[in-house]
């Protein structure tokens, strides 16, 4: 995937992330972008540490995604968001 493409998957993520935590009135495209590419590092390196895979690219979206909204719970935790 381009660079172009890891920026837009990664808005979505974190979007839909931002969508579950009730933080999308708070976040900016910006915020979307990196919570959601670092989400998604953050949740293939806690999947990993447990030992599940992601099968498909459904599994991989939601492996994203759940790393995105344990990155805001932290987030959310250190009152950076309301």
């Amino acid at each position: 995937m381009g660079f172009i493409g890891t920026l837009i998957v990664g808005g979505v993520i974190g979007w839909l992330a931002s969508l579950v935590m009730k933080t999308s009135g708070q976040m900016g495209i910006i915020a979307n972008i990196v919570v959601g590419i670092i989400g998604a590092v953050l949740g293939f390196w806690l999947a990993g540490a447990l030992g599940i895979v992601a099968v498909g690219s459904v599994g991989a979206w939601i492996i994203s995604i759940i790393g995105a909204v344990v990155l805001l719970a932290i987030l959310k935790a250190m009152n950076v968001y309301q």
